[in-house]
C-alpha cells in the first residue's frame, strides 16, 4: 500500500479539492454550504487570506482529503484555532480523517494556538462527532435545530472544544 502524506495545499491541488468539496456539499448532510456554492467561493474558503490549508495525498496520484486552519477569533481570542475538514467519500472509514485531525492539532500547536474550537459540527454527522471525541474534543454547546439537513430536516449542531496544551504552561 502506498503511504499517505499530509502537506500544505498548493494551487495545483485545487481541482481535486473542488471535486471533493462539490461532492460533499451536494448531499446537504454535513456542511452549511449549498450546492450552488461557486468555484470561486470554494477557492476563497481554502486559499483565502490567512487560511492555512493542508491536503492528504496517496503518493502523487490521489488527493484523499483536506483541512484548513485559521484563528477562531481575532485579537484577544486568536489563541484558539478553528479548522474545517473534508475527506473524499471514497477514502472515508480508513483513518484519513484521524490522520488529518492529528496533523491539524500538531500544526495548531506549532503555530502557537493553545486550544481548538469547532463552531458547527452537525450532530447527525456521527463519523465526525465520534472522531473528535476520540481526539479529546468535548461538546460544549448544542445549537438546537441549527442545521437544515437535506434528508432529516432541522437537526442540532454542536460546538466542540479542546485544549491543545496545559493552561498552567500558557504565556501570561
Amino acid at each position: 500500500m502506498k503511504e499517505i502524506d499530509i502537506r500544505p495545499a498548493v494551487e495545483s491541488d485545487f481541482e481535486d479539492m473542488w471535486q471533493i468539496f462539490r461532492g460533499l456539499i451536494a448531499s446537504g448532510e454535513t456542511y452549511t454550504f449549498t450546492a450552488d456554492t461557486t468555484r470561486e467561493q470554494c477557492h476563497a474558503y481554502w486559499f483565502g487570506p490567512g487560511v492555512h490549508s493542508f491536503v492528504a495525498t496517496m503518493g502523487d496520484e490521489r488527493l484523499l482529503g483536506m483541512y484548513k486552519l485559521i484563528p477562531n477569533q481575532v485579537g484577544h481570542g486568536d489563541h484558539v484555532a478553528n479548522a474545517s475538514f473534508m475527506v473524499d467519500p471514497a477514502a472515508q472509514g480508513v483513518g484519513v480523517g484521524r490522520m488529518l485531525g492529528l496533523h491539524c492539532m500538531e500544526e495548531a500547536r506549532r503555530a502557537g494556538y493553545l486550544a481548538m474550537q469547532f463552531n458547527f459540527v452537525v450532530s447527525t454527522n456521527l463519523g465526525a462527532v465520534t472522531l473528535w471525541k476520540k481526539l479529546g474534543f468535548s461538546v460544549i454547546g448544542t445549537l438546537p435545530l441549527a442545521y437544515r439537513h437535506a434528508n432529516l430536516g432541522y437537526v442540532d449542531a454542536y460546538v466542540m472544544y479542546r485544549l491543545l496544551s496545559d493552561p498552567m504552561q500558557w504565556p501570561a
